[in-house]
């Protein structure tokens, strides 16, 4: 989904970002969502580890 969006689409989500938050406040958003998305990729890693250490105990 994300692909069909486009430039312009993007262009359109910051301005209304900007307009929302402000300048001040986006980069503090963005820093949030990097570390969310960060913390949920490794508790997904690991699990996928931890699934595959039960699958070669079996």
């Amino acid at each position: 989904m994300p692909a069909s969006i486009g430039i312009p689409g993007l262009i359109l989500i910051l301005i209304i970002a900007l307009i929302i938050f402000g300048p001040k406040k986006l980069p503090e958003i963005g820093k949030a969502t990097g570390q969310t998305i960060r913390e949920f990729k490794k508790s997904a890693r690991e699990l996928t580890d931890d699934e595959k250490q039960e699958n070669k105990q079996d």
